[in-house]
């Protein structure tokens, strides 16, 4: 969705629409070798497109807003809290924190006060678990369902009617006793009825039969003319004696409660409202039902429709009557259909369609009703900057400027971006610079500032802007690939691939991997290029490049021709080398390229899954996961993949069901190693120890090559640490290093450390840092075996690689804070939290601020740590001790 939310403002760095083929001739051999290219073919080619406005709450200071959201938390009405959770939903999708935001959104279905609100976050759970289906089965083959995927029982949870007409036998304005049966003529027949149930249907039925009307003198009322038939007639007879309503059609039920509602007779209208819910099982069943469930006042009809809606998404948005449904409604009839859950609701539906297309029309309607409903000012921004971004993309620029103007007001700096961006469409880039360069001055700075203000600036002033965004959040890709571009079109190869490998080296972006695509084709070195577009198939396999104008497969086609095709030997031979080195890019499109022949494709999926876990793409890793037991060529080999889905979705235990199960048909090396992975991570107990030892040297007995035996001898001899037999752990170690499992010597430098060969433990680190192409973690690690000056350059060199990395800022601050330096101490922390939401950063500028007297900052801090993590115990503690001490 992000991608499609490009505007059309300062344009100067969009892509061009090219053919591939007037770039990339087909027939290998006949390309130019020449070393120089033209700046006017590179910049053809080399384009970068601005930053996206990115639909999302982001607030200026977010650890402020989930520290006020946990406090209001603490001592909120019940039915306030789902709404809380919806508002924490929102910061944590803005900062990206996929399992945040979905733990967020469990929290609010946990907590909702009604069951309207069990109906949106059920199916808000349901539509962000999109393609778990196979986890949902797999879990339902092991007994565990999930409550909040299935079906409710709308009716049980909207109390019944329990409204009651007071009777009296008493003569009314003197008239005398009338017979105790009464009957209702329509048309040609009559319909006896015992006059006092009848009455006590309704305080209209009750003073016709008892008082001072005409009626009440009758013993035959004309009904004709009020839309009843008679055989509805005999159903709320026989309902006024027995208080049910038997098996009947849809049209007499209709026809029945459109009477209760004429006659006021709540408990026979509600009767009927239940019983038509029960016959709602089909999308058309509640498309033909709504209309009358709003019209009639009918809640429990209007529930279960929504929930057949709801439950389909996001496929019934693409039906227009449903769509039609949604757009059209009314306050009132909101409140019968969803309650006081509208915003709720339309946040959904605004989301579902933005995903399907965020210039619709619905997308539009949607966002109208979202800012509706919004109650308080945090609503009304994301409401308003929502539909400023789909106005921007409808180029409907009077309409979004207003929005944007009034998630502005409501206080969402962000949508400044928005405001900065349509002055610049209507010619004014000095009034776009001056709106960036005032919330910059007016708000502690934030990279995605200095990076909106750099496209309203030309030359150095506009690469000063780029650098500061850049030290401020080095997770902005922009800034990188900008400079990489003008680099490349200054024909500075070198310097413009390591420009763009250094946000690769943490960030594997689609968009990064393209320019660098891009860049390898422009140097004619179409090994690299085939490396990187097949790296981009495995992410994302209908990738299209060129702002969508080309599909990557396509490319592919085209760069092929010009690389040597490797056998299958070949492959295995490339992939052994990439793996030993460290190069997950590269291993990535060694399996990428296997995949097309004939191997076994289980255990190539396998492999690509585990090397996405470790590129932390973690849904392309599940992706693959469910690939590799889609192609597994056994039974006990689909067993392990079940397992390993289970294990990498939270369900241990049934994983580790799986493993045995797959043991007991067949021994091999993944089955056990995946038992022993699972137990290792999941029991506390000492003693298991032995039995992981064992399952693990069981694995190395069965057949592998040596890339997993290697893995198995790493975990083992990580085991054997543990149990402090560090001979055991080296001699595992050195075995996998002699299988060229180049992991092994962060293992074995740990072991040389516990031996007290502090030296050795750093030679076994710098070999790992040589021979690793993605080696971050090794400098991490290597710190902890060199002296403090040392410790310092390798952790600013973990820092360069990859910014994510939080141990190296929180080493700073502690040594800053050693050294009585506290506001150094904790400007180091919050450069880091400013863009990374992390429970560490946050739990120790917690304890600085609390050491310093700072309590109310101290008690934020916290506050906003357990929002990440609310059962963390350390935090708790602090949170109770820093609690205390507030005056």
């Amino acid at each position: 969705m992000r991608n499609l939310f490009l505007t059309d403002s300062c344009k100067e760095t969009q892509l061009h629409a090219m053919n591939p083929q007037s770039w990339l001739q087909v027939e290998r051999g006949k390309f130019s070798k020449s070393s120089s290219h033209s700046t006017s073919s590179i910049e053809s080619l080399i384009k970068v497109a601005e930053p996206p406005i990115l639909p999302l709450f982001k607030p200026v200071d977010y650890v402020e807003v989930l520290a006020r959201i946990h406090e209001e938390l603490e001592s909120c009405w019940p039915h306030e809290r789902s709404n809380l959770y919806l508002l924490q939903f929102q910061v944590f999708r803005g900062l990206g924190e996929v399992k945040l935001l979905q733990r967020s959104l469990h929290s609010a279905w946990r907590n909702a006060s009604s069951v309207y609100e069990k109906l949106i976050y059920g199916a808000w759970l349901k539509y962000e678990k999109q393609g778990e289906e196979l986890i949902s089965d797999l879990l339902a083959s092991c007994g565990k369902c999930s409550q909040e995927l299935g079906f409710l029982d709308v009716a049980s949870q909207i109390p019944l009617e329990n409204s009651s007409v007071k009777l009296t036998d008493e003569c009314i304005c003197g008239v005398p006793q009338v017979p105790t049966t009464v009957f209702f003529q329509i048309k040609e027949e009559k319909i006896a009825c015992e006059r006092q149930k009848i009455a006590a249907l309704s305080t209209p039925f009750h003073t016709m039969l008892n008082g001072c009307f005409a009626e009440s003198h009758l013993e035959v009322i004309d009904l004709s003319e009020n839309g009843i038939s008679p055989v509805g007639m005999r159903v709320i007879s026989e309902f006024s004696l027995t208080g049910s309503i038997s098996d009947l059609s849809v049209e007499i039920l209709l026809e029945i409660l459109v009477f209760a509602n004429k006659f006021c007779c709540e408990r026979l209208r509600d009767a009927c409202d239940r019983k038509l819910a029960s016959l709602v099982s089909s999308r058309q069943d509640a498309i033909d039902l709504m209309e009358c469930a709003l019209e009639e006042n009918a809640p429990v009809l209007a529930a279960s429709c929504l929930q057949v809606f709801l439950h389909e998404l996001p496929g019934c948005l693409k039906d227009e009557q449903v769509a039609k449904i949604f757009s059209n409604v009314n306050k009132q009839r909101r409140s019968i259909m969803v309650g006081q859950a509208s915003f709720s609701l339309y946040c959904l539906l605004s989301e579902v369609a933005m995903d399907i297309d965020p210039r619709s029309d619905i997308t539009a309607c949607f966002l109208e009703k979202l800012a509706e409903s919004a109650m308080d000012v945090r609503q009304k921004q994301v409401a308003y900057h929502q539909l400023g971004c789909v106005r921007l993309l409808r180029k409907e620029y009077g309409e979004a400027e207003h929005h944007f103007d009034a998630a502005f007001a409501a206080g969402h700096v962000y949508s400044v971006t928005g405001l900065a961006r349509l002055a610049c469409i209507k010619g004014n880039k000095l009034s776009s610079y001056e709106k960036l360069s005032s919330v910059i001055s007016g708000n502690p700075p934030l990279g995605w500032m200095y990076q909106e203000r750099s496209l309203y600036s030309e030359g150095d002033r506009k690469l000063e802007d780029l650098d500061k965004a850049t030290v401020l959040d080095p997770t902005l890709i922009y800034p990188y690939m900008y400079r990489a571009a003008s680099l490349m079109r200054k024909q500075d190869a070198k310097l413009a691939l390591a420009e763009i490998n250094r946000v690769l080296g943490f960030k594997l972006a689609l968009e990064c991997l393209e320019l660098r695509f891009c860049f390898y084709l422009a140097l004619e070195d179409y090994k690299a290029a085939l490396c990187d577009i097949q790296a981009i198939l495995t992410l994302s396999p209908e990738y299209r490049m060129f702002e969508g104008r080309v599909a990557a497969s396509q490319l592919r086609m085209l760069v092929r021709e010009h690389v040597e095709q490797w056998t299958t030997a070949d492959c295995w031979l490339q992939l052994y080398d990439r793996w030993s080195s460290v190069d997950d890019i590269g291993s990535l499109s060694v399996i990428y390229q296997m995949l097309e022949s004939d191997a076994a494709k289980g255990v190539l999926y396998f492999r690509q899954s585990l090397l996405l876990l470790r590129l932390n793409c973690p849904e392309a890793a599940m992706r693959s996961l469910q690939l590799a037991r889609q192609h597994a060529a056994t039974e006990h080999e689909r067993l392990v993949y079940e397992g390993w889905i289970l294990y990498d979705t939270g369900h241990c235990e049934e994983g580790l069901r799986k493993a045995e199960e797959s043991i007991s048909i067949q021994r091999s090396f993944e089955a056990f190693f995946l038992k022993a992975y699972a137990l290792a991570d999941s029991s506390l107990d000492p003693s298991c120890s032995a039995t992981v030892v064992s399952l693990l040297e069981d694995a190395l007995k069965c057949p592998s090559d040596r890339l997993r035996k290697g893995q198995a001898l790493n975990n083992l001899g990580s085991v054997y640490v543990d149990c402090e037999k560090l001979d055991l752990a080296a001699d595992c170690y050195i075995s996998a290093l002699n299988i060229r499992h180049t992991r092994a010597h962060q293992g074995l430098a740990r072991v040389r450390f516990l031996q007290n060969d502090r030296n050795a433990a750093y030679e076994e680190m710098t070999k790992l840092i040589e021979k690793a192409r993605n080696n971050a973690s090794a400098y991490e690690k290597r710190s902890e075996y060199c002296d403090r000056d040392r410790t310092k350059e390798d952790l600013q060199m973990v820092t360069q690689l990859d910014p994510l990395r939080v141990y190296p800022y929180r080493y700073r601050a502690a040594v800053l804070m050693d050294n009585h330096k506290e506001k150094e101490a904790i400007a180091e922390l919050t450069k880091a939290i400013a863009f990374k939401a992390d429970l560490h950063l946050l739990h120790l500028r917690a304890a600085f601020h609390e050491h310093i007297g700072d309590v109310s900052s101290a008690l934020r801090d916290c506050r906003a740590a357990l929002s990440l993590d609310p059962n963390h115990q350390e935090m708790l503690e602090l949170h109770r001790r820093v609690n205390s001490q507030e005056p």
